[in-house]
């Protein structure tokens, strides 16, 4: 049985879009001034973000009920077409209705051309879709990728659509020899593949760690009853002409002066270790100049030991091991424990304790970021390593930070060098380009398709850049703009914007230091919303950080990772980090994302025919 919606179920949903129409269209006007400055071919993409985010400042839960209870569309993707949605809609109830609702506003993009202006930017930026998918893969590149041109090779056949060059690290030669790579494997393989540099930014992190000594330990396998399965095997060669320490020896000695030459096979090697235990180490095997040596027991040898060469109850020489490295042990941490950042950069420490166990000092660390010193603030939240330890701010003197510690694991935290740092509460003033950047700028735009920019705060980043880029001649290059931190989801509207003046331009929504940023609990709505706003104004998406990260570490995805990599297809790009598995990674989320983009389309399912539908 049909029934015919009655006119006071009309009124309300009537008057509702008609507010909101108009609100989009008085929004428009309102920003005419912006508009004029955004690139003529991106003007359409702008007002329909105006449009959206006029919709976006209501609460339209009601009337999407209303217009469900109707069998209408319930305006829940409206993202590429805002104002023709609205249009669509009203036209339906003015046929249910009978009554004239007056004309239209023309929109600046339909059902179809929305959609279109969307692949036609991505393409821009990101170069052609893949053959079998929509969404690109990005990968890291580490720095073998400068020397080992297979590896670049196996890369681009495993579906490598974008490299991804982080400036934070290696150096020029190495990022051009790493481009160099790639065109050389695009001629081998067939295929095209854009390259991105990240500019590195500000560094906000954690400074260097005093060591505790140069030691190193020696130690057998031993078996679960603790009986050795197998001795220690340490590889004894010369400092000035060290030979490379095979594959199956753990440990290497270096020795000075001439014992060496001296040493046969069955002579020993007597030693006394940081303990005053007296040891010899056996030598079973002669390679080269060098010699692979035994031993039993375990062992702690510290830099510039001496050692005596023993042929029976003789002895035929000595030396000293030099070169043992430094070890830095990790500052512990426990809930209710005091760190101290500090603005001089001085090796950090862990706490002092005397005899009792009683700390005497509190641990510190060097804090590699000034503006930190200059804003922030009495009880604002700090956060270090991805949000494995927090705490909160009691004091900054502008020189030192006290943080008592109140987030650690279970069994405490161990915190070290080079490790990030978040300050949520902290509305740190500074530019996201930094002289380091500016340095990098003019290498940067002689190899890369795209720039991305880390650290951006709000749309004054961006207006440096393209002016920085400008200045180069390079004006027309693609720019990334990386959402990190809270200031940069809450500023994210005028970045957009600003982000149209000068495309092609994307959106990394880098979810590691975001996740520390807005909160865990909220990451999944905040990516929600960025992935919203951006496809309003029709800009690319790069979905990046720990994709299938357990894979490219240590080979094989958790279930939650597989779903995470799934879930990319709501983006443009996803992007892989290095490891030792990249190759196999790529090959795997290639084909993750190869299926599901049979199924969707951004958020819009597709309803391709399922074979498991069939009753059998």
């Amino acid at each position: 049985m049909t029934t015919t919606p009655t006119s006071r179920q009309l009124e309300r949903p009537i008057a509702q879009l008609a507010t909101l129409r108009e609100g989009a269209v008085e929004f428009e006007r309102a920003y005419a001034a912006e508009i004029a400055k955004i690139e003529p071919s991106h003007r359409d993409s702008a007002r329909n973000f105006l449009h959206y985010l006029s919709i976006r400042q209501h609460d339209i839960r009601s009337l999407q009920q209303d217009l469900g209870a109707l069998g209408l569309s319930s305006l829940g993707i409206l993202e590429p077409h805002a104002l023709a949605s609205l249009n669509s809609v009203m036209a339906i109830l003015e046929q249910l209705s009978g009554k004239d609702l007056g004309p239209a506003p023309e929109p600046p993009v339909d059902f179809r051309t929305g959609p279109l202006l969307l692949r036609d930017h991505t393409r821009a930026l990101l170069g052609p879709e893949p053959r079998d998918r929509f969404v690109r893969i990005m990968v890291t590149m580490p720095s073998e990728a400068a020397s080992d041109a297979q590896l670049v090779q196996d890369l681009l056949i495993a579906g490598m659509d974008v490299m991804r060059i982080n400036c934070a690290h290696d150096g020029p030669d190495a990022w051009f020899a790493m481009v160099e790579n790639l065109r050389r494997a695009e001629r081998i393989v067939g295929r095209n593949c854009r390259v991105q540099a990240d500019l590195a930014g500000p560094k906000l992190r954690t400074g260097a760690i005093r060591a505790s000594g140069r030691v190193k330990r020696l130690a057998p396998d031993r078996d679960v009853f603790g009986r050795i399965t197998r001795p220690a095997r340490i590889w004894l060669t010369t400092a000035a002409a060290a030979e490379p320490t095979p594959g199956d020896v753990r440990y290497t000695l270096r020795i000075q002066c001439g014992l060496l030459a001296r040493l046969d096979v069955g002579d020993r090697v007597g030693l006394t270790d940081t303990r005053g235990q007296h040891h010899e180490l056996k030598i079973v095997e002669a390679v080269g100049q060098s010699f692979i040596a035994e031993s039993e027991r375990t062992a702690y040898i510290q830099d510039e030991t001496p050692v005596t060469g023993l042929r029976g109850s003789k002895s035929i020489g000595e030396g000293r091991i030099v070169e043992i490295p430094e070890v830095i042990n990790p500052i512990c941490l426990l809930p209710g424990d005091t760190l101290i950042l500090t603005r001089d950069d001085q090796p950090g420490t862990n706490a002092e304790r005397d005899a009792s166990g009683r700390i005497v000092a509190p641990a510190q660390i060097h804090c590699t970021l000034d503006a930190a010193f200059e804003q922030v603030a009495h009880g604002h939240r700090v956060w270090f390593d991805d949000g494995k330890i927090g705490g909160l701010v009691q004091e900054n003197d502008g020189q030192r930070i006290r943080v008592k510690i109140t987030h650690t694991g279970p069994q405490g935290a161990k915190l070290r060098a080079e490790k990030g740092i978040n300050f949520p509460d902290t509305a740190l003033e500074m530019s996201a380009l930094t002289e380091k950047d500016l340095d990098d700028l003019p290498a940067v735009v002689k190899f890369a398709d795209m720039v991305a920019l880390s650290f951006v705060r709000g749309p004054d980043d961006v207006e440096r850049l393209h002016d920085a880029l400008y200045r180069l001649g390079a004006n027309r290059l693609g720019v990334v703009l990386k959402i990190e931190n809270r200031q940069a989801f809450e500023n994210l509207p005028r970045i957009l914007l600003a982000s149209l003046n000068s495309p092609p331009v994307g959106i990394m929504i880098a979810r590691g230091d975001l996740a520390v940023e807005v909160g865990f609990e909220r990451l999944s709505e905040v990516q929600q919303e960025i992935l919203w706003l951006c496809e309003a104004a029709h800009i690319p998406v790069i979905w990046a950080t720990q994709i299938l990260e357990g894979m490219a570490k240590k080979g094989a995805p958790s279930r939650a990772e597989v779903s995470d990599a799934a879930m990319s297809i709501q983006a443009e790009c996803a992007m892989l980090n290095k490891g030792p598995n990249i190759v196999e990674t790529v090959r795997f989320l290639d084909g993750i994302i190869g299926r599901m983009d049979e199924h969707y389309v951004k958020r819009r399912a597709t309803l391709r025919k399922l074979s498991v539908a069939q009753l059998k």
